[in-house]
């Protein structure tokens, strides 16, 4: 298999992430300049401790990175210790920190992909060629998912996404100098009410359609969490209209699972039909306040988010809740839902542990319902055309739609709207135009990076919550990645691990070490099958969230379901060739 296994590292530039500890010289003196200026950056802004990565973010976009005198300054803003800022910026990986007299970063960065479905789509070739051909003012370095693997290989420069990359395309992008997201058509306010939009929320304002009524309707269309975890919607609204006031709303669009990308996908095409379902469910819950959370990869939805939400609120459509659009900075652990909620108070986004779940104990310590923009999308279609509607459309037992996001050697890549229980092969067949010239099905990942690995043989399985688990994997937020002939499945497993080494938060010790001392032993060229399996119990059983529980998976799969590959790798070193 060509271009799937990173380098043993990912190459990390002064101050571009967690790895990095810069130095701050005890007694230092806050310049009158610096002071100056990072007031200018705030301008008005309320100085509120739960703004700081915002905040971060204003120095970052305006400087290029975040130098050692701004920190400082921000600092004497908020009134907290220095050390309470750095320890925030040095968590996320999009914030550069520059000490002082030490030379800033480059003016412009190119962040190459090197997660799965762009290493199989040649990823690795792309960043060797990109870091040859790059300026002496220009840095590449290797970045995780960016969400939009179906259009592979994948970089970015500066907020401009370069899709299917390669070194002429980057270059005419560099000559340009022009590195602002590029807007996809998408319906506007006017277009979504001229159709008929929002009226399902005005009738909720209007008192017409009972909050009762409604949560029955979901629970009835068996709406479901299409986030990863699939809890029922119905359900979940109501234990959080049963806590105390005042109550809070956060909303999950921390896509970052590699593999997934339907969350953008409509995010960029129809942002007002989401929109409509999160003002339904923050009427229906009464939340004081919506905290939407957005991953700094997607620059293009941020902006169309920006210009619909100010549109709402001139329409008066927003008068029952505040909306909040927060910009996470380069960190997968962000999705998980109590991660996230940190992130949104301005600190590391370390898991909480639970109980007390955050339906109980949310944001700033209020009950919070957080639901998936998926999930949000479907509301008020479901609330138009009724539960059984919906409820209708599964297949095999299951029940409604998904969208799966589909990647890798296929011929058609792409969010697939079809019937929940769809299986793999149906979605390669009839939905994807079939397997690329050259590559026959061998393998796919029903679940992203963590949802473990199938192969071709089991593709007739229903990819629904509960239809898996029995094999070791999971369909999570339905991201399906297919694989061929041509890969090796321990090549897979070590990018998928890689990754996950990467974006540990560090907090606690199973995922920490465990994830890194799983790459050691997965790099080489003989895998001791009793050692790796013992580790992966160890993090499924004793990590705190579910980023070191499900770690593992690709890796048990391959252990378990392709022993060849295994075979192989091993037969391989002692040829002494590398088909990696």
């Amino acid at each position: 298999m060509n271009d799937v296994a990173a380098p043993d590292k990912r190459s990390v530039p002064p101050g571009s992430g967690r790895r990095r500890s810069p130095f701050f010289p005890k007694g230092r003196l806050l310049k009158p300049a610096e002071r100056e200026a990072v007031s200018a950056l705030l301008g008005g802004a309320p100085r509120e401790r739960s703004l700081l990565i915002e905040y971060l973010h204003s120095i970052q976009d305006s400087e290029g990175c975040l130098p050692a005198g701004y920190l400082h300054a921000l600092a004497e803003e908020l009134r907290i210790p220095m050390a309470e800022i750095y320890e925030v910026a040095s968590f996320y990986a999009h914030f550069d920190i520059v000490k002082d007299n030490e030379e800033r970063p480059p003016s412009t960065t190119i962040r190459v992909c090197d997660s799965l479905s762009c290493a199989l789509a040649g990823g690795e070739t792309l960043l060797k060629d990109l870091a040859a051909a790059a300026g002496t003012n220009v840095r590449v370095v290797r970045a995780p998912c960016m969400g939009r693997c179906d259009a592979a290989p994948v970089c970015e420069i500066g907020h401009r996404h370069i899709d299917h990359a390669d070194t002429e395309r980057v270059t005419e992008a560099l000559a340009s100098g022009d590195f602002s997201p590029r807007l996809p058509e998408y319906q506007g306010f006017d277009a979504y009410r001229a159709a008929g939009g929002y009226s399902v929320l005005q009738d909720c304002l209007a008192g017409t359609r009972p909050v009762e009524a409604i949560i029955e309707t979901l629970s009835d269309a068996a709406l479901r969490g299409l986030g990863g975890a699939g809890f029922p919607t119905g359900r979940k609204w109501t234990f959080v209209r049963a806590e105390p006031k005042p109550r809070l709303m956060a909303v999950n669009a921390d896509e970052g699972e590699p593999g997934t990308f339907k969350d953008r996908y409509y995010l960029e095409r129809e942002p007002h039909r989401f929109l409509e379902g999160m003002l339904i469910a923050a009427w229906a819950v009464e939340a004081e306040d919506i905290y939407l959370y957005l991953r700094d990869e997607y620059p293009a939805a941020r902006e169309i988010l920006l210009k619909e939400i100010a549109a709402i609120d001139a329409a008066g459509l927003a008068q029952h809740t505040r909306v909040h659009l927060r910009r996470g900075a380069g960190a997968y652990i962000c999705g998980e839902e109590s991660a996230m909620i940190e992130s949104i108070e301005g600190k590391r986004g370390y898991p909480r542990h639970r109980p007390p779940f955050v339906a109980q104990d949310g944001i700033f310590g209020r009950p919070t319902l957080v639901n998936n923009v998926e999930t949000l999308y479907w509301v008020p279609e479901i609330l138009s055309r009724g539960a059984d509607w919906f409820a209708a459309q599964g297949v095999s037992g299951a029940k409604g739609l998904r969208s799966y996001s589909v990647s890798g050697r296929i011929k058609e890549p792409g969010v697939k709207l079809a019937p929940a229980g769809t299986t793999a092969r149906q979605l390669v067949e009839e939905h994807c135009g079939g397997m690329r010239e050259g590559h026959a099905f061998k393998a796919y990942l029903p679940g992203g990076a963590s949802g473990g690995i199938l192969p071709e043989a089991m593709a007739d399985l229903p990819l629904e919550f509960g239809t898996l688990e029995e094999h070791g994997c999971f369909v999570g937020s339905h991201a399906v990645i297919i694989l061929s002939d041509q890969d090796n499945m321990t090549d897979v497993a070590l990018n998928l691990m890689r990754f996950f080494e990467d974006e540990s938060c560090g907090q606690c010790t199973p995922c920490r070490n465990g994830t890194e001392k799983a790459v050691q032993l997965m790099a080489q060229p003989d895998w001791d099958a009793a050692t790796l399996n013992d580790l992966a119990e160890v993090m499924r059983d004793a990590s705190i969230c579910g980023l070191g529980q499900a770690a593992p998976n690709p890796l048990t799969s391959v252990l378990k379901l392709f022993p060849d590959d295994v075979a192989q790798r091993r037969a391989s070193s002692m040829a002494g060739g590398d088909d990696r």
